[in-house]
């Protein structure tokens, strides 16, 4: 007889396997399945920071003129590279329509909604689910080099005081006395105290050893080549036999949209955003809690043995050359900022591919015209950041029990 399960959750990313945790959590059985291995997508290499502090959407004011700037600087933190592709110039035309004042100060409001409910789930889902992955509170500081760009900052800090995200400006020479780390004659900083980090890869592999755990089934290197719904549930074709769920999430970050389109779930408006990150054994001196290099646009985390350099956002399509102008900005940027930008030991250059959705928000919800299928996807940067809230949320709403948050603005059906 046929193999039922409660839930199908296609991708074992860091959303899919929160997820999966969450209906476990709830009662229902899970099935995961991801065509690689658990955990080894967008979350893996990413800097693992937890920050509320960037609720403020990349759809913003000026954002496409930049983006258009950007594109004769290959290194530039937001970088576009020149193609003929329709289904990307669709995109950048439904995120140009945002970038207005009203659209960025509603897109901030419900960014920072799921932002805030997932960093206030956090420590206690670590301790429930006893996830060994680093998990530091104390915040993270934006670090400028000049004071131009640390009082352009303003509007922003103040945008994100108005939805409850507070913070504090530190002059330069303070910053520099509490953090050897710094070089002298910064600018300044401003501390977002509610802000934490954790080691990513570690998070994602305890949320697969936590899911098994729980009786969930995680199904490596099965490839999903076809989804059908039907008045028993979604029945799921793969490189490994058919799968069938009375209920199916899909969950496949960046592959979301051609996944989408090639199982005939209509068109998701999510690019695959490329990031790149360089791992390091630790400095002699390492900051004493996560940065962010604001004019340079790299984010700076170390842990108990090791230091990473990463962020920068290209839209390149699923381009699987390693760019070395833009790891090597990486490095040229942190050394503007910290005595020792890098570590004895390079371990590992990487890049991965980040759902950005055009509106900058996540979509969480049941797909349009399909009753038992849900997806939970277009969460750019901020997976790991808004994975308990998402987790949580999906559950929610596949079990048909009252969320937390308002579910409304990360609905599918907002671009139906």
């Amino acid at each position: 007889m046929e193999q039922v399960d409660d839930v199908v959750i296609v991708g074992a990313g860091v959303i899919g396997l929160a997820s999966a945790l969450a209906l476990l959590d709830a009662g229902r059985g899970v099935r995961v399945l991801d065509a690689g291995r658990a955990g080894c997508g967008s979350s893996h290499g990413n800097c693992g920071t937890i920050t509320p502090s960037h609720a403020a959407p990349l759809a913003a004011p000026g954002a496409i003129g930049r983006a258009l700037r950007w594109m004769l600087t290959p290194d530039a933190p937001f970088y576009v590279a020149p193609r003929v592709d329709p289904t990307l110039w669709a995109w950048l035309a439904r995120f140009a329509s945002r970038c207005n004042a009203a659209d960025w100060h509603a897109g901030m409001v419900a960014k920072a909604a799921i932002l805030l409910d997932a960093r206030a789930a956090l420590p206690a889902w670590i301790a429930r689910h006893g996830l060994d992955c680093e998990f530091r509170e104390g915040g993270v500081d934006y670090v400028f080099r000049s004071a131009q760009a640390r009082d352009a900052f303003e509007h922003e800090r103040d945008a994100l005081a108005a939805v409850g995200i507070a913070s504090e400006s530190i002059d330069g020479a303070a910053c520099v006395a509490a953090d050897p780390a710094l070089l002298a004659g910064l600018a300044g900083a401003v501390r977002f105290a509610g802000d934490a980090s954790l080691r990513p890869d570690r998070y994602v592999a305890e949320l697969a050893r936590a899911v098994r755990a729980a009786g969930g089934v995680i199904e490596e290197d099965c490839r999903v080549e076809g989804i059908h719904e039907d008045s028993e549930g979604v029945r799921v074709r793969t490189t490994q036999g058919p799968r069938h769920g009375r209920e199916l999430l899909l969950a496949t970050g960046a592959w979301s949209g051609p996944l989408a389109r090639a199982t005939g779930l209509g068109r998701l408006p999510v690019q695959p955003g490329k990031g790149y990150s360089i791992t390091y054994a630790r400095p002699v001196i390492v900051p004493r809690r996560a940065l962010v290099l604001v004019e340079r646009g790299v984010c700076v985390t170390g842990w108990d043995d090791g230091f990473r350099l990463g962020s920068t956002m290209e839209l390149a399509g699923f381009d699987t050359r390693l760019n070395r102008c833009r790891l090597g900005a990486l490095e040229r940027g942190a050394a503007e900022y910290l005595q020792h930008p890098v570590g004895p030991v390079k371990r590992e250059e990487w890049y991965g591919w980040r759902p950005l959705s055009c509106d900058d928000l996540p979509i969480i919800g049941r797909a349009p015209r399909r009753r038992r299928t849900w997806l939970a996807t277009g969460h750019g940067m901020l997976g790991v950041t808004m994975s308990t809230a998402t987790a949580d949320l999906v559950a929610d709403l596949v079990v048909g029990r009252q969320t937390r948050i308002d579910p409304a603005p990360y609905a599918p059906a907002r671009f139906a």
